[in-house]
């Protein structure tokens, strides 16, 4: 074909190859990766960007990762490696927060796709890494007083140069990491998706041209914006303010304030940030791109789905911070824990939207990675040590319809659990308990969903153990006169004598047979208890989701 009809249909059908495209990437990582935390948690993204740097297409992976690619991608062309020096071959990675990124367990890469002279796309990854070095296994330090405490820091550099790979970033990267050959191994599955994206965007363009393939993806992201606007649009007019608080950063800041002021004028929103707290000592810091990754979340998400996540829906879409504060902080503040407030983004959006929308909003989710490493022994190799590294997930809020989900990933991570039986054939742990907790759901018409407790123990002679948590002081909230979801809980049990621990804590001590428990939070509730249909109240007493009606 010469050129393409942009009618409806045709435009669908390559739209739809678009979204392949990354899904096919996604598959790629998944079936070629060494690490847990990426076969196993999923904890990595995929997407397709058009040739001047927008997104277009992602996979159905992490939004966080998603809606913060295409900022980095800006931040990369602006000041380090303009565009239109990449060379087809080349891959573009970095990790450093100050140069896009998030934070440095997070690799990003990229890769330029060109017919003839042309670029015409770009495909993306985002991958977690196991390990980057820095003050505890898994690089959550959370004594990091600075960025350069957390791990290798790499700058936009070129991975692979017009098809060879730079094996001395290879080896700088392994020299890094307590686990070098898993890390190495999920780079190359991160190098070998982007091909995989190419493939993809070569095959439409044999099939149409580039010209086409060119003109769809403008398209697409024209649809996007249109459906974003309209689904401000229905929104009243009007400023809406809401503020929730992250615990505290493992240090010496507790209750601190995340305010969003949202502004609703005709089909444009701007989220306004400037009053949250300053930028702590500790790692829960977020720079100006994870706190607009937040806000594009939260608003995806009040459009319930109608506007496909690229950079067309951004447009309408305005985010202010302050330097300096907690959501766009400044070098070297340090940011390993930067969920923590990247989720308080989200609920804190999202509690001001309910205030314009208060018949479609849910109750806050338990709106945090529950994240924690442990260093010890390999259970078969002899003189090696291993990291075990997961993340946890809690209940969703209840909405106006139903209760939440128990014991489900939602909101801004969107991760896979690390299955118990896979665990202990890996790591040198056996687990004691792994269930829903009941009565953890806020209470109302509707019920908040239920956290979950995951409990192990250790069965190696030695181990180290962080925990990077939220949601120990202010729980997630309820709506509409739902009461609020459980907060969390962190315990260490030696000789039968248990102990808790801080919700960001690192360099914990444990011996042959300690057992570490953590209770993740519940979700709020929404409607009034007094509200609740009574067959459901006696539904969750029979189920064992709450212990009684009172």
């Amino acid at each position: 074909m010469t050129d393409l009809k942009l009618d409806p249909a045709r435009l669908e059908v390559i739209r739809n190859a678009l979204i392949a495209g990354a899904e096919e990437m996604n598959l790629s990582i998944w079936r070629t990766a060494r690490s847990t935390v990426v076969r196993e948690t999923l904890d990595y993204s995929t997407a397709l960007f058009d040739g001047k740097g927008q997104s277009v297409a992602q996979s159905t992976r992490i939004p966080i990762h998603l809606n913060s690619m295409s900022v980095c991608l800006d931040e990369i062309v602006a000041n380090h490696l303009p565009l239109d020096d990449w060379q087809p071959g080349d891959v573009i990675l970095t990790n450093d927060p100050y140069c896009g990124g998030q934070h440095l367990p997070d690799f990003v890469a990229f890769q330029p796709i060109f017919s003839g002279d042309r670029r015409v796309a770009i495909s993306a990854s985002i991958v977690h890494h196991v390990d980057v070095g820095g003050g505890a296994p898994g690089s959550y330090y959370a004594g990091a007083r600075e960025v350069h405490q957390e791990g290798l820091r790499l700058p936009p550099v070129r991975l692979v140069e017009q098809g060879q790979i730079n094996e001395t970033v290879i080896r700088i990267i392994r020299q890094n990491s307590r686990e070098p050959d898993k890390i190495a191994g999920d780079v190359y599955a991160q190098i070998a998706c982007l091909k995989v994206g190419a493939n993809a965007i070569e095959r439409l363009i044999k099939r149409y041209n580039a010209n086409a393939v060119v003109a769809a993806m403008d398209a697409v992201l024209d649809q996007s914006e249109a459906e974003m606007r309209a689904a401000i649009g229905e929104l009243p007019d009007g400023e809406y303010s809401f503020q929730d608080f992250v615990d505290d950063d493992g240090q010496e800041a507790i209750g601190l304030e995340i305010d969003a002021h949202v502004t609703i004028k005709g089909e444009t929103c701007v989220v306004d940030l400037s009053r949250s707290a300053d930028q702590a000592p500790g790692p829960v810091n977020c720079t100006l791109n994870m706190a607009k990754s937040g806000v594009y979340c939260a608003l995806l998400c009040a459009a319930g789905g109608r506007a496909m996540a690229n950079s067309g829906a951004y447009r309408p879409i305005e985010v202010v911070a302050r330097p300096g504060s907690i959501v766009s902080c400044l070098a070297p503040a340090p940011v390993a824990n930067r969920m923590a407030t990247g989720h308080r983004v989200v609920t804190t959006v999202l509690g001001a939207i309910a205030k314009a929308s208060p018949s479609t909003i849910p109750a806050a989710y338990y709106g945090v990675s529950y994240v924690a490493a442990l260093s010890a022994p390999d259970p078969v190799v002899e003189g090696e040590r291993r990291v075990y590294f997961e993340v946890e997930v809690g209940g969703w809020g209840a909405h106006p319809e139903a209760d939440g989900a128990d014991g489900f990933s939602a909101g801004f991570h969107n991760l896979a659990n690390s299955p118990i039986e896979m665990c202990e054939t890996l790591f040198p742990i056996t687990f004691t308990e792994y269930a829903f907790i009941p009565d953890s759901g806020g209470r109302g018409q509707f019920r908040g969903g239920l956290g979950l407790a995951r409990e192990w123990r250790l069965d190696a002679d030695w181990g180290v153990l962080s925990g990077n948590f939220e949601r120990f002081r202010y729980p997630p909230y309820g709506l509409n006169g739902g009461e609020p979801g459980s907060l969390g809980r962190f315990q260490l049990t030696r000789n039968g004598e248990a102990t808790v621990l801080p919700s960001k804590i690192s360099g914990v001590d444990l011996q042959l047979g300690d057992v570490v428990r953590l209770d993740t939070s519940g979700g709020g509730g929404w409607g009034p208890p007094g509200e609740r249909d009574p067959a459901k109240t006696d539904h969750d007493i029979k189920g064992g989701y709450i212990s009684s009606s009172d």
